[in-house]
């Protein structure tokens, strides 16, 4: 199953068709996604099943009908085990963002975490989830599509957020701290944590 996150209200794309009630289901053969996104958008669906018995098939038609865009980003650690965010459009994010020609996207989220916070001696120690997000650019909507690395770094300075970014703050929380900041947060944010309780249950 897909979980793609329309203005932090969540779309799963499943072949598998659940009793839960509090959420629409849709068939891919009898719907136009991109219709369904816009009323997501516009607030009128909360949260909705797509469902198609390959949900590969529903990835790939919804990449035919929004434009993609790459993105890469870090989940990153210090030496005492605290984690990198940063604070942007008023919610606490972490570092990440697009790619650049002839990168990997190991390079583009080693690169962005740099641009954005400053912090540098980073080496990736895990590949962790994709997360799916559909959001609105000059009227056009756009699935961001965000490959994610657990990093550690040996980087003692002070972070410094790029102004130009719109990057407010940047800090480092302690494993005590990061559930405040996920309760000011992404929904796809929250699902790399939860992820990263699964890798090491003793760190987050």
């Amino acid at each position: 199953m897909y979980k793609v996150f329309v203005n932090d209200k969540p779309l799963f794309l499943t072949n598998n068709i659940s009793k839960e009630t509090d959420f629409q289901l849709f068939l891919l053969e009898s719907i136009d996604i991109k219709q369904l996104i816009v009323k997501i958008f516009q607030n009128k669906i909360q949260k909705a099943y797509l469902y198609h018995p390959d949900e590969k098939e529903i990835m790939k038609t919804l990449k035919t009908k929004i434009p993609v865009n790459k993105a890469g980003g870090g989940l990153v650690y210090n030496k005492k085990g605290e984690v990198l965010f940063i604070f942007r459009n008023g919610k606490w994010d972490l570092p990440k963002g697009g790619t650049e020609k002839g990168e990997d996207m190991e390079q583009t989220a080693m690169r962005e975490v740099e641009e954005e916070t400053g912090v540098n001696l980073l080496r990736v120690t895990h590949k962790l989830q994709k997360t799916y997000h559909v959001f609105k650019r000059n009227g056009v909507y756009k699935l961001k599509i965000t490959h994610w690395f657990e990093m550690q770094t040996d980087f003692e300075g002070t972070p410094q957020g790029q102004l130009d970014e719109g990057i407010e703050k940047v800090a480092w929380f302690s494993p005590e701290e990061i559930p405040e900041a996920l309760n000011n947060s992404y929904e796809n944010i929250k699902l790399l944590f939860e992820q990263e309780k699964s890798i090491h249950p003793t760190k987050v």
